[in-house]
């Protein structure tokens, strides 16, 4: 396999690593492809494979008893998809499910595991992204009980332009509603309010963003708050 150069990597985790915890890694790394609504693990099943994100998104989905899913949690090039498997446990309660296809490194949990014990910078780094992603899921969680829902669609989309580093990124409606756990009609009134705001256009399943300081001042004080917890502990927004 061609040798990866931490000098090309796009994902904020791997290029923050020193020259030799990177060296650590890189023989259990492999690069794969991500696909649109794959199910890269599911709820209550053994994790066998963590992900470090290169682009693309990957959401982490709560099942509720009706069968539905709600989203907890947006994974980026920011972050690594398989946190559990560090904490020692073998499972998540969430899916994690492609939102936005891509590319990323993937890593046998085992593997990922031996070298998290083994490097006390690794962990660090790894246990400070936790508590980042742990404050998107709180945060998400408040939001989605108390503010409105084109506040908390505006929230949304900003948080998946972060990560589709384009104005222009596929999207549709009844992918949104079941990201946000609402009806599709809901959606829609949701996005109308913002499409007249003329900070986003929705058209042909993909979403458009005009005028993103005005997508920011549409939004809950949500967005705000998690992308300054990323940038005080990771150095990333």
């Amino acid at each position: 396999m061609t040798q990866i150069e931490q000098a090309a990597i796009r994902n904020r985790l791997l290029a923050a690593l020193s020259p030799d915890d990177f060296a650590l890694l890189v023989p259990a790394l492999q690069p794969t492809k991500l696909e649109l609504k794959q199910v890269l693990y599911a709820a209550h099943q053994p994790i066998g494979t963590a992900y470090f994100l290169e682009n693309g998104t990957v959401s982490m989905l709560a099942p509720l008893e009706d069968g539905r899913f709600m989203e907890v949690g947006l994974v980026g090039r920011e972050g690594l998809v398989g946190l559990s498997v560090v904490l020692g446990a073998d499972s998540s309660a969430t899916e994690a499910m492609v939102q936005m296809q891509g590319t990323a490194f993937q890593i046998r949990s085992g593997k990922l595991k031996e070298a998290f014990e083994v490097s006390p910078t690794l962990r660090g780094l790894l246990l400070r992204y936790m508590h980042v992603y742990h404050a998107q899921v709180a945060q998400t969680a408040a939001c989605n009980g108390h503010h409105q829902l084109e506040e908390r669609l505006a929230r949304w989309l900003l948080m998946a332009h972060d990560r589709a580093r384009t104005d222009e990124f596929p999207m549709t409606q009844e992918f949104m509603s079941l990201m946000l756990g609402v009806r599709r009609a809901g959606v829609s009134v949701a996005a109308a309010i913002l499409q007249k705001a003329g900070v986003i256009d929705y058209k042909h399943g993909c979403i458009i963003v005009l005028d993103r300081p005005g997508l920011e001042a549409m939004a809950c004080e949500c967005y705000g708050a998690v992308r300054q917890q990323f940038k005080r502990l990771l150095g990333c927004g």
